[in-house]
């Protein structure tokens, strides 16, 4: 069996945020013709892709799927179960946002099958926040882990933004602390990202904000690194740590280049080498898959080349690359082709190597762009 990672797209947001760029809509219209289209598409799909296939991880992701009523969100999963075969230890997580959900709500989707969660938490201080337009605060944040905790769930993420506009390292340090003091198991750290149509980047090119410099954020990067592995989280990819055993299968699927499916408004799937992507607009992705059961935009087959440098590039940002692995998938001859290069790394000790694999240290973590830039 193949094994296979499942995503579902739920699009339905109370607040659209000035830095985000996913797909999302604030609105309540057509949120059952939506559970009647994904309950189609999943049916759709598992003709072509449920044999000698096994689902490993299912993820809930938006928008803000947590909006959403458990009785909604059970019936997506009982559409999964009926037409796919899931591993009974199959890790399930939904995405939730601070503000949203109540300690009861989050009972009820521990019952319903849920088993590992992730809370949209981005800071702990309350200036950032309003920056950054969550509908959150500080409190409702450490509410929302500690009713996660409570309800159930022991597997737990958060993620936090760094390198925001006027944040000084100590308002980032105390974001960590404040992080760490709580049960969670999984932290997601990002460096702030311009994305192009977003509020934030008109806001930056119409001068009204100001970001720090690259050197900065490197420096910032770099003490996120040592403090969370000083307090037993292991990095396992260039913005994710985790304690002990608490990798995130879903996310590892991508970064490891495995088979998935995705459903939903925007979803995009990767099989067998090739890519395809569904319309955004909700309407349009409701309209297609009453039609023909499939809502797909656009596709491509990847070409060796890319496969290549797409699998180099997880690789690199995760837990390296696997010596054997890549020589079965690609052969060995970019390998010697690029060995001076990497032994440069290895020797600046931007990277090490041993018998199986090339893996990126702390120091390239944080060049890591650059070094794909000079592979690629």
């Amino acid at each position: 069996m193949k094994q296979t990672a499942l995503y579902i797209h739920i699009p339905f947001c109370k607040h659209k945020c000035i830095y985000c760029d996913f797909y999302s809509i604030i609105t309540t219209d057509n949120i059952k013709p939506f559970l009647s289209a994904l309950k189609k598409e999943i049916e759709t799909y598992s003709k072509e892709f449920s044999k000698d296939r096994i689902i490993t991880s299912i993820f809930f992701g938006g928008g803000t799927p947590s909006l959403m009523d458990a009785d909604y969100l059970n019936e997506i999963l009982n559409q999964i179960n009926k037409f796919f075969t899931v591993a009974d230890d199959v890790e399930t997580t939904i995405e939730t946002n601070p503000g949203t959900i109540s300690f009861e709500k989050l009972k009820e989707f521990k019952n319903i099958g849920f088993n590992r969660i992730s809370i949209g938490v981005q800071s702990f201080n309350e200036d950032e926040l309003k920056f950054l337009t969550r509908i959150h605060s500080k409190d409702a944040a450490v509410k929302t882990v500690e009713d996660a905790n409570n309800a159930g769930f022991k597997n737990i993420s958060i993620d936090l933004i760094f390198n925001l506009p006027k944040q000084t390292k100590e308002i980032w340090i105390n974001n960590l602390k404040q992080a760490v003091s709580l049960p969670i198991t999984h932290l997601s750290a990002y460096s702030l990202i311009l994305e192009r149509g977003t509020i934030l980047n008109k806001m930056v090119l119409d001068g009204k904000v100001t970001l720090h410099d690259s050197d900065y954020d490197a420096g910032l990067y770099s003490f996120t690194i040592d403090f969370l592995t000083g307090q037993g989280f292991k990095q396992y990819e260039v913005s994710n740590f985790c304690k002990d055993g608490f990798e995130c299968r879903h996310n590892n699927a991508y970064w490891h280049y495995q088979d998935y499916l995705s459903f939903g408004t925007a979803a995009h799937s990767f099989v067998n080498g090739k890519r395809w992507w569904n319309f955004s607009s909700l309407k349009k992705y409701i309209s297609e898959i009453n039609n023909y059961g499939s809502a797909v935009r656009n596709y491509e087959v990847l070409t060796k080349e890319q496969k290549l440098n797409e699998y180099v590039m997880l690789s690199l940002r995760s837990s390296g690359l696997k010596k054997n692995e890549f020589r079965e998938k690609f052969g060995g001859e970019w390998l010697k082709e690029k060995e001076g290069y990497f032994s440069k790394l290895i020797e600046n000790n931007f990277a090490e190597n041993n018998s199986q694999s090339i893996k990126l240290t702390k120091h390239g973590y944080a060049v890591c762009d650059e070094i794909l830039k000079n592979l690629l």
